[in-house]
């Protein structure tokens, strides 16, 4: 059995996002490999009750770096970029720790695996002589800006200027080409990132799967809410500019069908909030609207299963998680053609509109709401299409073709 050292900042059994891609990750390929692993330790207490559980336990080895509390606050509030300093010292004693791991155990790769950023792929690749993996790697799609129209200037001139610096740091910053020309082998989580490490770095050795995957032990979507003269949308997400709320507000209100229902799970600063609830007073839909804030883990699987359609208007993500959970319900789900999500929902699991402009997505959006509310049928069949295919998309189907990408390495080594 190989022998992984995975460098994962973020790690819990107990949460979706970074965190969760973080733990199925490591929790699937546990079943095929050793994995010593090099954590924060925020999660510590539930990654040790999780891994005394699992019959593949046996095979984590976790070994923890701890950050104050200040730092993780500085992480959990994204876009707070003081927390990259903190992180890269983060990284430099990883370095030590997986220096000394690899004194007191056989390691056969070295797996740099999240944060999944480009920007910061800390420096396990400065050791020699042992194969070193790096991803998922994300963060190359740039911010539309179009769609910041209300957001402030601040917040445009802000993402103007990141998109510059990303398009600088992705083909220039000179650790991350380090790290690139290191790998034995890359895995992209994005179309976007795909292409850039393969056509503008030349890499060959690139590969694309996505970071997140499907739960196939999910029970199903319950198809006779297809049925019903209601019809009822779900939206889950963060109240700020990126996940375009007010944009899905919008479509539903033009769809002028008051037996259409938009059910929201998520919060925000309280400006933002109020501005949401306004809006929806606005465009007089008040009464379609549900508010249920944050909601756990355990709730939203069952409100996927009794929704008819997911509706996902992020405009900036890599795959993200809850769209996968979506499809691991059996959940239908309309969002846009951009990042790692919009190629699989326009593949098999639901409808996508282009990136255009806001009032080009309302249009749209409202089109293919209308369109869904009338032919159920199209939602049975996407739900189908759903269920034939989580399992190439599960963790542990992602799992194996890493362990693949392991044994490659090790061949070529």
């Amino acid at each position: 059995m190989l022998n992984i050292l995975i460098n994962a900042y973020a790690v819990s059994p107990n949460w979706g996002s970074e965190q969760g891609m973080g733990w199925n990750w490591i929790a699937n390929l546990a079943k095929y490999c050793n994995v010593f692993v090099i954590t924060e330790g925020e999660f510590r207490e539930h990654i040790e009750a999780a891994v005394a559980e699992l019959p593949q336990g046996k095979n984590m080895h976790f070994y923890y770096n701890p950050q104050p509390d200040k730092v993780r606050k500085m992480c959990w509030n994204q876009g707070d970029w003081r927390f990259y300093w903190y992180y890269r010292k983060w990284q430099k004693k990883t370095l030590k720790i997986a220096e000394q791991i690899i004194a007191e155990n056989r390691i056969d790769i070295i797996h740099q695996l999240n944060m999944i950023g480009f920007r910061e792929p800390g420096y396990l690749w400065k050791i020699e002589r042992i194969p070193f993996v790096w991803g998922p790697i994300g963060g190359m799609d740039l911010m539309p800006v179009s769609y910041l129209h209300g957001a402030g200037w601040k917040t445009y001139m802000k993402n103007k200027l990141k998109n510059v610096i990303n398009s600088w740091q992705m083909y220039h910053q000179p650790r991350v080409l380090k790290a690139i020309g290191r790998a034995d082998y890359l895995i992209a989580a994005t179309g976007r990132a795909y292409n850039v490490l393969h056509d503008y770095h030349f890499k060959s050795n690139v590969v694309l799967i996505n970071e997140t995957g499907c739960n196939t032990q999910f029970i199903t979507h319950q198809t006779t809410f297809f049925n019903n003269e209601c019809f009822n949308i779900l939206w889950v997400g963060k109240f700020d500019f990126r996940k375009q709320l007010g944009l899905a507000l919008k479509a539903v209100a033009a769809t002028n069908n008051k037996h259409i229902y938009i059910h929201i799970c998520g919060k925000g600063e309280e400006n933002a909030e109020k501005l949401m609830r306004q809006q929806a007073e606005t465009e007089g839909i008040t009464a379609q609207v549900y508010w249920h804030g944050n909601v756990d883990h355990d709730k939203i699987f069952g409100m996927m299963k009794n929704a008819d359609l997911f509706f996902f208007t992020s405009i900036m993500e890599a795959t993200s998680t809850v769209v996968l959970e979506a499809i691991s319900t059996g959940l239908p789900v309309l969002c846009f053609n951009t990042c790692g999500f919009g190629p699989l929902v326009k593949e098999f699991a639901g409808e996508t509109i282009e990136l255009s402009d806001p009032e080009t997505s309302i249009r749209e959006f409202t089109e293919k709401i209308n369109m869904l509310y009338h032919d159920r049928d199209r939602l049975e069949t996407i739900r189908r299409q759903e269920m034939a295919n989580r399992e190439r998309l599960s963790w542990d189907s992602k799992a194996r073709e890493t362990v693949e990408i392991y044994q490659a390495c090790k061949k070529d080594d």
